[in-house]
């Protein structure tokens, strides 16, 4: 998969996509954590910057892959400012890609675990 083209400003829509998050998680998140707060155009739409994407990014990997609970991630980020997560584009990149398992391809991953889990199976029983 590509990385994204760079933008000065991303719809709600185009964060969804490059984050694998839903639109109404994003605007949920946006009521729970004070450092997320995309501005808005003067249609009303949501108008993401890099910076609110590098949040959303950091605040998924809190969430999803370091298993914080939300008050555990607000208390996080209250320690961290944006400027000193020190997570580079390319690393924001890699921790999207590693937590966005599609659901096409759960079946598959599950498939190769299972016969993972077989193989080490058959080596204790010999």
């Amino acid at each position: 998969m590509n990385k994204p083209i760079k933008k000065l400003y991303y719809s709600i829509g185009e964060v969804s996509e490059i984050t694998g998050l839903k639109q109404y998680v994003l605007r949920y998140w946006e009521t729970e954590f004070s450092s997320l707060s995309p501005s808005k155009n003067r249609a009303g739409n949501r108008v993401y910057r890099e910076k609110d994407i590098k949040v959303i990014q950091y605040i998924k990997h809190l969430l999803y892959d370091k298993k914080f609970t939300i008050e555990g991630a607000k208390q996080k980020l209250k320690q961290v400012k944006l400027e000193e997560m020190e997570i580079t584009d390319e690393e924001s990149y890699e921790i999207n890609e590693a937590s966005a398992i599609q659901d096409k391809d759960l079946p598959k991953l599950l498939s190769e675990v299972k016969k993972g889990l077989q193989e080490i199976l058959g080596i204790l029983d010999d």
